[in-house]
């Protein structure tokens, strides 16, 4: 049987270690084979490095411990600058919108102030407007009526509408804290509440200026025409102030404490008064114009004689004729040329059945020749109330009205009554 081979190394033979334990009697012995050397020293290589390991771990602990807080530490004064930031943002913000609360409250209380005096103005205004149209008093240019509001990006502007639409914006003043840090604030609430309020002022102001405007020009339609009424009454002879009536005491009362002028006057309101006096002096002219015969006492009847001097039809020598005549067939009706009261009503020598007419401020007209006389003494009567009917009475060669006009007992031409009444009917209402 053939043997094993040994193991040779360069020619000898690798003896094996053994290890020999003695205890006692006894004795045990271990032969070291290669493989378990080299667990042994794998078990070694491993111990040693761990051994290393959580050497340099617990050395460098402290280190990483102390990088690791430091970092926190820097995160954490991070977070606390943009809090702080966040927070003095948000109080800008809180301030900013109480400033722009209080400055949206005044500028409402601005436009409800305006509104309020707007609405007294109207007040005022249409009560004159009024007055104005029943005058027949017309505006000399095209102005829009005050109730109307002028035109504002498409839409009228309103006083009361502004005051919503700001208070509106000013309730939406809610800052939004989660955009603060990363979006820039926008347009604020003041500042649209100043644009619109700005719109609506201007609109305001507008519409003041249209009133003023319309206020103007009624008053010098006003004057135009008590000026135009005043000029045709002075060539005649009478003035305003003269051929007005006096007032009773009922319509003249007034009085009070004397107080010192205000030391600043409204436009507005200086414009209202000088529409009132305008107003007032055409009423008192047009008052004037209607008491004083300037009537057509026979309407549609030729002249047939002039005032002045003419041949006398009985004597055939030169004579005064004291009033004009007018050819009117017998009971033609013949009207009162003014408002007063009958003085005369009956025969009166060389005139027949006469009527005589007092119209105040020393003014008087007589109708003569009547065939009949349809007042009594005592009445009163206004213009183109019937006075009587026309005839032939007294000296007279025919059908016909004798017609004078008197002032403080003196003749005088009625043809400057008859021609001014024809330029006042354009200027009567």
């Amino acid at each position: 049987m053939a043997e094993r081979p040994e193991n040779r190394v360069f020619g000898k033979r690798a003896e094996q270690h053994v290890v020999i334990l003695a205890s006692g009697d006894k004795i045990r012995h271990m032969t070291i084979r290669p493989w378990m050397a080299a667990v042994t020293f794998c078990f070694a290589g491993m111990f040693t490095i761990g051994y290393l390991a959580a050497t340099s771990y617990l050395v460098l602990r402290d280190d990483l411990i102390g990088a690791t807080m430091a970092r926190q530490a820097r995160m954490q004064h991070d977070y606390e600058d943009r809090i702080s930031s966040l927070r003095a943002q948000v109080d800008r913000v809180t301030s900013r919108q109480l400033l722009d609360q209080q400055v949206v409250e005044e500028k409402v209380e601005k436009l409800m102030q305006q509104q309020l005096a707007l609405s007294e103005r109207h007040g005022k205004l249409n009560a004159l407007l009024n007055r104005a149209e029943g005058s027949g008093v017309q505006a000399t240019e095209d102005v829009p009526l005050p109730d109307e509001k002028p035109l504002t990006d498409g839409r009228r502007a309103d006083a009361a509408g502004a005051i919503h639409a700001i208070m509106g914006m000013a309730g939406d003043t809610q800052p939004k804290t989660t955009q603060l840090a990363y979006a820039a604030i926008g347009e604020s609430v003041a500042d649209r509440s100043d644009r619109l309020f700005s719109k609506v002022t201007l609109s305001l102001k507008d519409l003041e200026h249209e009133q003023m405007g319309r206020i103007q020009s009624l008053t010098a339609g006003a004057s135009e025409t008590a000026d135009a009424i005043q000029t045709i009454l002075r060539r005649t002879g009478f003035d305003i102030a003269e051929a007005a009536p006096a007032e009773t005491d009922a319509e003249s009362g007034i009085g009070g404490p004397f107080v010192e002028p205000a030391s600043f006057t409204d436009p507005f309101e200086d414009s209202i008064n000088d529409l009132d006096s305008a107003l007032e002096r055409l009423d008192s002219a047009r008052r004037t114009a209607k008491m004083l015969p300037f009537g057509n006492p026979s309407p549609g009847s030729n002249i047939t004689s002039r005032f002045g001097n003419r041949t006398d039809p009985f004597f055939g020598r030169l004579a005064l004729h004291a009033g004009i005549d007018f050819r009117a067939s017998t009971g033609t009706e013949i009207r009162s040329t003014g408002a007063g009261t009958i003085t005369v009503a009956g025969r009166n020598g060389g005139y027949g059945n006469m009527v005589e007419i007092d119209h105040g401020n020393g003014l008087t007209t007589r109708y003569a020749h009547l065939s009949r006389v349809l007042v009594k003494v005592g009445d009163h009567v206004k213009a183109a109330d019937p006075v009587g009917l026309s005839g032939t009475t007294g000296r007279s060669t025919g059908p016909h009205l004798h017609y004078e006009v008197r002032r403080d007992g003196k003749a005088i031409d009625p043809m400057r009554f008859l021609t001014a009444g024809m330029k006042l009917t354009t200027y009567m209402d």
